[in-house]
């Protein structure tokens, strides 16, 4: 008996178009190849939103109370009654949306939910060419205006750089001051190690300069950005694609990630004489800490705030180690008495956003504020 040959096996799908190659390669593979197939499409659009996301918005209602030269002032408020609570937001390069960064993981909310019914939030604007020649003064002298508008006393929570400013407005105007909150804040800079210490004294002054200059006249977000990423490349240009592919049907842990790369992808502007007057003369000369510095026509002295003091910092804060929010202890002439120091676990970011320290740090801090409120 002779039998007819068996044409040899042979694909079930013409894969003539290469736009379609991986769908037929996953069709051949069966379900567990379409289940990679879809993986590999979701990461692609996921990742693609890590490298250019949309800018980030507020999560809370809210409404502009004031729009100034540098700043929109944020009116979160519930209610009318309790102590004027000011968050003076990070201007570093990056939005002050930080406070407020997704329903729950907001600062804004936390205080809210603390029983504060009065709290607002210093929006910085992104700076314009024709914002280049602002200086700190400038932003002192606006945040007065939003103090006089509250009132003229105010509970202050400065955040990171908006830590130093704090600082500072209390130096210049100590009776506008009930309390003092700062949560990684640099207020010592030549105090303890860290990358962006050994960065800002080892590359020559002159750097920063030329930096300005290339940016006609303002620091640029994305000259920081790269900055930041170049104190963690492993994590920032490889580790965080790592991990989306491996949390990419985790759908909060997408969501997480998304709100997070909105914020940190979208840097903003700097006016170049404020962000040079900072780098000279408080990352490198420390001048602010040593009651050298010249705020709106007088030399400012920490030990002229004698308001209650709360110091936040972080175990792992590599952009403002402990050391330095904690100098400020030996600074003010707050009595020791009034002066709280909290290490809260985790990096520098998360003082302000992360679930763990909006949990357990906060809460307490709002209360902290509410009882010097009274």
């Amino acid at each position: 008996m002779t039998t007819t040959p068996q044409p040899a096996h042979r694909n079930q799908r013409e894969h003539t178009l290469p736009w379609f190659w991986p769908v037929a390669a996953a069709f051949e593979a069966g379900e567990a190849g379409l289940r990679l197939f879809r993986q590999n499409m979701e990461f692609a659009a996921q990742a693609e939103n890590l490298v250019a996301p949309p800018p980030a918005g507020w999560a809370s209602p809210n409404d502009v109370r004031l729009d100034l030269d540098t700043l929109r002032l944020r009116d979160f408020s519930t209610g009318s009654r309790g102590p004027c609570v000011l968050v003076v937001a990070p201007y570093a390069g990056h939005g002050s949306t930080i406070a407020d960064l997704a329903p729950d993981q907001s600062l804004v909310r936390t205080l809210l939910d603390s029983r504060l019914q009065r709290v607002l939030v210093t929006d910085w604007k992104a700076a314009t060419s024709a914002m280049r020649d602002f200086d700190i003064d400038k932003y002192l002298a606006e945040i007065n205006v939003v103090v006089d508008d509250l009132g003229g006393n105010v509970h202050l929570v400065g955040l990171c750089q908006g830590g130093w400013m704090s600082a500072m407005y209390a130096a210049r105007f100590p009776a506008k001051v009930a309390s003092l909150v700062l949560a990684g804040a640099p207020i010592d800079t030549a105090a303890g190690h860290g990358p962006l210490k050994n960065i800002v004294h080892t590359l020559p002054a002159s750097f920063y300069d030329e930096l300005v200059a290339t940016g006609g006249g303002l620091m640029r977000g994305r000259f920081m950005l790269a900055g930041w990423k170049n104190m963690h490349p492993d994590q920032q240009y490889l580790g965080k694609f790592i991990d989306l592919y491996e949390h990419v049907e985790d759908r909060n842990y997408v969501e997480r990630t998304d709100t997070f790369e909105r914020w940190y992808e979208n840097p903003v502007d700097l006016p170049g004489r404020y962000y040079l007057q900072a780098i000279h003369e408080l990352f490198i000369d420390n001048r602010f800490a040593r009651g050298e510095f010249v705020g709106l026509g007088r030399r400012l002295s920490l030990g002229d705030v004698h308001c209650p003091a709360y110091l936040l910092a972080g175990s792992s804060d590599d952009i403002t180690p402990k050391a330095q929010v904690f100098a400020a202890a030996g600074l003010l002439g707050t009595p020791p008495a009034q002066v709280v120091r909290e290490v809260a676990q985790g990096g520098h970011i998360g003082l302000f956003m992360g679930r763990r320290t909006l949990a357990e740090q906060w809460p307490v801090i709002a209360r902290w504020i509410a009882a010097r409120g009274r």
